[in-house]
Parts: C-alpha cells; structure tokens; sequence
C-alpha cells in the first residue's frame, strides 16, 4: 500500500486550507469544476509524492479528507 489522501468532494466547501498547508504542495482546488454544494473541491495532483503527514486532514475544517500511510 502506498501513501493515499482521499478528498470527500461532497463535503469539501473550497476553502483551500489543505493546499497552502500541503508540505509538498500537491493539492489544489480544482477550478475547472463545482460540487453539488457549488464549491471547487480541493484535488490531489500528484499521489506519488504524498509524504502522509495529515496536515491537509488535520486543518481541514470539514473533516472532508482522510490520509492513509504506507504499511
């Protein structure tokens, strides 16, 4: 398994506290698109990269993204 964040776009509301405090800077909001709530959801860009250090799921005030770390 590798390291896995997974983003609840149903509950994400675009604030974009996750990716100014993204460490590798590997989410952003993805503009080209609404939720069913009319926000940009938050993205992840490049899976690959994620170091797992939840600090996207821990400042997000929506509880909307969960971090798996690699076993």
């Amino acid at each position: 398994m590798v390291n896995k964040v997974t983003i609840d776009e149903t509950v994400c509301k675009g604030c974009a506290l996750c990716t100014v405090t993204c460490p590798k800077k590997i989410l952003q909001l993805d503009a080209s698109r609404l939720n069913a709530k009319a926000y940009h959801p938050a993205i992840m860009i490049a899976q690959e990269k994620c170091i797992a250090c939840a600090m996207c799921a821990t400042i997000c005030p929506d509880s909307a993204i969960t971090v798996e770390k690699e076993v």
